[in-house]
């Protein structure tokens, strides 16, 4: 699971599926320089997205892979 609090970069390595939200959305936050120091709250929202839906969405993909 993922949380708004969570580094992007950590949590991208820890759960590499959840990349495919950020490709979704048109985010290049997993391959941008500033990943390594946000969080993933201030990623999302710096992007006017709404972070709370995307935190579920890839918390959401997590729990799909992992029943695999």
């Amino acid at each position: 699971m993922v949380t708004k609090d969570m580094n992007i970069l950590e949590a991208v390595q820890k759960h590499p599926v959840i990349s495919m939200v950020f490709k979704k959305h048109g985010l290049g936050c997993v391959g941008c320089m500033v990943a390594a120091g946000e969080t993933l709250g201030e990623g999302i929202a710096a992007h006017g997205l709404d972070a709370d839906a995307l935190i579920e969405e890839m918390n959401i993909l997590i729990k799909e892979s992992e029943a695999k």
